[in-house]
């Protein structure tokens, strides 16, 4: 994190432009309990695009749908969430996170009613889950944005690959999938969110082979989580994005990513001691 607040993401936004990374932004916090909490998260993300548009800066913004209200109704969750995509306007891209698999069913229903009004949207679908392949292929004719991630969710055995290697294997399969003539055809935008160079080269040789050009695809990342390949990447000339989050709710939402996965904080580490 740059800091806590929204004038410390916008600061980072403007540094990390200057190196031609993009960047979006996500105020941490979930799994609100009260209306009002959710209709200030929803004003934030509005003041947020206004300021964006102030500074001419292209960042694009990433919700969780708990934040805007989904645990109390569903109905008023999409209503925040309109309020936020129609203010970020048709150029820029509003991003579904996606929590854990409880809420897989209801994020994509979401998703598809959001993308019927909408060409601005994207959601977030985690390779881990062993249904995300089924889900892919009925989001790739809707077009829309898909940032595929590894996961970082506690799921039970019987929902989620339990070994590391078989999450890769499958995240590079449906990689190749988000790559096809058939998603491309339909202009979905592919955003491979991972900070796995070894996976990085994997999907940059196979989209290469298949004569995929350096736009027609993209890498996101956390801020301050490789970057090093976070600037090659930028300036070999793909579309690089930087995650940012920011927010007063840091703390307790870090230490519950530890309490659900202790993996995260070896992670954490051994991105520390590698900058």
């Amino acid at each position: 994190m740059p800091g806590e607040t929204l004038e410390d993401a916008l600061a980072a936004a403007r540094d990390l432009s200057g190196s031609s990374i993009g960047t979006v932004f996500t105020l941490l916090g979930e799994n609100i309990t009260e209306p009002e909490e959710a209709a200030r998260v929803t004003e934030h993300y509005l003041a947020a695009v206004r300021r964006i548009r102030e500074l001419g800066l292209g960042t694009e913004l990433s919700v969780k749908l708990t934040q805007l209200g989904l645990d109390l109704d569903k109905e008023l969750c999409l209503t925040n969430l309109r309020r936020i995509i129609q203010e970020a306007g048709k150029k820029s891209t509003v991003w579904m996170d996606m929590e854990a698999s409880n809420y897989v069913e209801a994020t994509l229903e979401i998703y598809r009613r959001a993308r019927q009004e909408n060409a601005n949207v994207g959601v977030c679908l985690q390779a881990y889950l062993y249904r995300t392949e089924k889900d892919l292929v009925s989001l790739i004719p809707l077009g829309g944005g898909i940032r595929l991630v590894k996961g970082a969710y506690l799921e039970p055995p019987e929902k989620a690959f339990p070994k590391k290697k078989d999450v890769d294997k499958n995240y590079f399969k449906l990689s190749r999938q988000m790559l096809s003539a058939e998603a491309r055809a339909a202009g979905l935008r592919a955003a491979f969110a991972t900070h796995d160079c070894r996976l990085i080269q994997r999907i940059i040789g196979y989209a290469t082979g298949e004569g995929i050009r350096k736009e027609g695809y993209e890498f996101q990342m956390l801020y301050g989580i490789q970057r090093a390949e976070q600037n090659r990447l930028a300036r070999e000339g793909w579309k690089t994005i930087v995650l940012i989050a920011y927010g007063t709710f840091w703390f307790p939402w870090y230490m519950r990513r530890l309490a659900e996965r202790p993996a995260n904080a070896w992670f954490v580490l051994r991105n520390l001691i590698a900058r």
